[in-house]
């Protein structure tokens, strides 16, 4: 009978709040005035500078060849093989390039480094937005210990909102199950206020960003 009088209790109590009309305490709130700053760099430059300052690496390519010799490379002095990509573009590069990878999803479980593309780059919080539509779905962005995402400069934006108007356009308004921005490396101050990289996903996050907007 207790928990019986205590729920309805409780029901009544919201059923009255949503009844009662409460004034706004924020008037003088101007709703029209941006809330954030207007970027002080070029969007480009904004980008590198957030995801560099936290702990993510930029690496500017000319092309997909750059990228390829770049991270054929990075493979080896980083020794973050073996690499997983299910990208099909990205795949014919790397296979273009003589580059060694595993596709199958069995696989992952034994890759060090994931290869993935990317929805939009976001430059005002140097992140990138990825969805459950990409082919690299919802694993390969936080399985594996080495995070890397090819991005296009037609693919940055300044900020959260103009992602999510061109997520709307991209997908005629019917949006990805699942949307989340990566912003450098996982990490997490919980445990006695001691910061652990990694604890929750890739412990490096490296973004090789492509210009295909030069003339």
């Amino acid at each position: 009978m207790d928990e019986i009088t205590s729920r309805e209790k409780i029901l009544k109590e919201v059923r009255n709040g949503l009844m009662t009309k409460l004034d706004n305490p924020y008037v003088s709130v101007n709703l029209e005035k941006p809330i954030m700053k207007p970027l002080e760099e070029s969007i480009d430059l904004q980008f590198a500078q957030e995801l560099s300052a936290l702990g993510g690496k930029f690496i500017f390519c000319e092309n997909e060849k750059e990228l390829t010799d770049i991270l054929s490379l990075l493979l080896k002095e980083e020794n973050i093989g073996p690499l997983f990509c299910k990208h099909q573009d990205l795949r014919k590069h790397l296979d273009l390039a003589k580059i060694e990878y595993l596709s199958k999803d069995e696989d992952l479980k034994d890759c060090k480094s994931g290869l993935t593309e990317c929805e939009f780059l976001i430059a005002r919080f140097g992140s990138a937005l990825m969805s459950s539509s990409l082919s690299s779905g919802r694993k390969l962005y936080s399985w594996p210990e080495v995070h890397l995402i090819v991005a296009y400069a037609s693919q940055l934006v300044p900020e959260t909102s103009d992602a999510i108007i061109g997520m709307r356009e991209r997908y005629n308004g019917v949006l990805p199950s699942m949307m989340t921005m990566v912003t450098g490396a996982s990490r997490t101050a919980d445990i006695e206020k001691t910061l652990v990289m990694g604890a929750h996903g890739p412990k490096e996050l490296f973004v090789f960003f492509i210009d295909d907007l030069m003339e």
